[in-house]
């Protein structure tokens, strides 16, 4: 299978490992056509695609050993630069001339249990599986670092950084159909046509008994975004839900183009990796609503704030309120989540690319990331009151950490140069200190806000209520 698009712009070293495998195996050879095997990896029974797997892989054997035979040298991946620059499928400019002999093959990747340059039984299972560019596919570690190596140096040359989405709470919401509540019902007769998704934003799946709303914004989001980064999605969703959704977000296959992956292609069980990126860290954003799936990579993490549109959604993390549905409402499309992240990954590209002094394959976006992030409470003094629980090290709070994170300067006690008070009562000794000294009394969530919009927020939209009995 192929993952290749019209534009050269979008591809990747992923995809000329595709490539690479599509001509060394002659898929299709077969009698299928290339649109029949496309369908074949889309199909949305997960159970059917494991069982294909293997029978590709035995059919396959006996014609790749013929094709062996008859060449005396291959093409292997290297420098990726096509004639405009890109790293466009199939334009490789560089050949690296490797011997057949099965003596001196590394083995840099296999297809099933068979050397992808050789053919040779490989039982080493050592490495990373990339499932999702091709069926089998399990590459070397050496190999690996040299695709990410070659793939980063063009990327750069052409300005752009890798951008790794989440998809449920990020970049759309979905619920079961008969998680539908009462007050939702009439979302059934709104939903929009799935015979132009692009036009639409609120979908029914009744073949796969579920109702998709897209995030507003998200359509001008990936448009955007994808002229500075190269992007994936990355999904705890299953492969089927990974596939259907992306295309809804981009049915013309221009900003994904196969870099699909889903908790079917990870490596770790509830948890997230790049491992399975073929992108350099030093360059990866990731945008996620939970933290906690990225244990090994929180530092390449913007941390989004959930869209909660169905009313399951707000059930699913215990809010005891009103979804947007149900409300008939729905973010704000020019100062919603994904608008305001957009701005920040400009200034994150822009940050990375034309204001630092070191060279450019020596630049790191985390530290971007930190650099952006500490700017944004930069000014602020928090003391917080009654916020943490009673003999809690104040210092190993979460919402501390946050701040000084966000640039502020956090403590336990109150004097002149204090800017803000953080408590949930009004009625406390510190809190009403803050409204005596003229100092800003808000309520955590501001400080959770700045987090999530990476900008200082108005802090009279986060007043603080005295607590009854008080």
């Amino acid at each position: 299978m192929s993952f290749a698009t019209d534009s050269p712009v979008h591809s990747s070293s992923s995809d000329d490992f595709a490539a690479l495998i599509d001509a060394e195996l002659e898929v299709g050879s077969s009698g299928s056509s290339p649109d029949e095997q496309d369908n074949e990896e889309e199909e949305v029974n997960a159970d059917s695609d494991d069982d294909d797997s293997d029978d590709e892989e035995d059919d396959s054997n006996d014609d790749l050993n013929d094709h062996r035979n008859k060449r005396c040298k291959t093409e292997k991946l290297d420098d990726l630069e096509g004639p405009q620059g890109s790293t466009s499928q199939g334009l490789i400019e560089e050949k690296l001339e490797v011997s057949l002999n099965k003596d001196t093959c590394t083995h840099p990747g296999s297809f099933g249990q068979m050397c992808i340059l050789c053919g040779q039984r490989v039982d080493d299972e050592s490495g990373v599986t990339f499932g999702y560019i091709h069926k089998g596919l399990r590459l070397g570690n050496d190999e690996i670092v040299r695709l990410r190596s070659t793939d980063m140096k063009n990327l750069l040359r052409h300005k752009k950084l890798y951008l790794v989405l989440d998809l449920d709470h990020t970049l759309l919401n979905s619920t079961q159909l008969n998680h539908l509540t009462a007050e939702e019902e009439y979302l059934k007769g709104q939903s929009d046509s799935l015979q132009d998704v692009s036009k639409g934003s609120l979908f029914m799946l009744e073949f796969m008994h579920m109702m998709t709303k897209l995030r507003p914004f998200v359509r001008t989001f990936l448009k955007e975004a994808s002229e500075m980064f190269e992007m994936y999605i990355y999904t705890m969703g299953d492969r089927p839900y990974a596939l259907e959704m992306a295309k809804l977000l981009d049915p013309k296959k221009e900003y994904f183009n196969g870099r699909v992956i889903s908790r079917d292609d990870g490596t770790q069980k509830h948890q997230k990796g790049l491992d399975v990126v073929l992108g350099q860290d030093s360059a990866v954003v990731i945008l996620d609503d939970t933290e906690n799936a990225w244990t090994k990579h929180k530092d390449n993490l913007i941390l989004m704030e959930r869209y909660h549109f169905f009313a399951s959604s707000c059930r699913q993390f215990g809010f005891d309120c009103r979804s947007l549905s149900q409300l008939k409402s729905d973010e704000s499309e020019p100062d919603g989540a994904l608008a305001s992240i957009l701005k920040i990954l400009r200034q994150i590209h822009h940050i990375f690319f034309d204001e630092l002094d070191s060279d450019l394959a020596s630049r790191d976006v985390r530290q971007v990331l930190k650099t952006v992030r500490k700017e944004v409470l930069k000014d602020c003094k928090i003391v917080f009151s009654r916020v943490f629980p009673t003999k809690f090290q104040p210092e190993n709070h979460l919402l501390w950490k946050m701040a000084e994170q966000l640039g502020a300067t956090c403590s336990t006690e109150t004097d002149s140069s204090v800017t803000h008070v953080v408590s949930m009562d009004a009625g406390t000794e510190k809190s009403r200190w803050a409204v005596k000294e003229n100092k800003f009394l808000v309520h955590p969530r501001w400080i959770e806000a700045a987090n999530f919009f990476w900008q200082k927020q108005p802090e009279e939209k986060f007043p603080v209520s005295q607590t009854k009995n008080q």
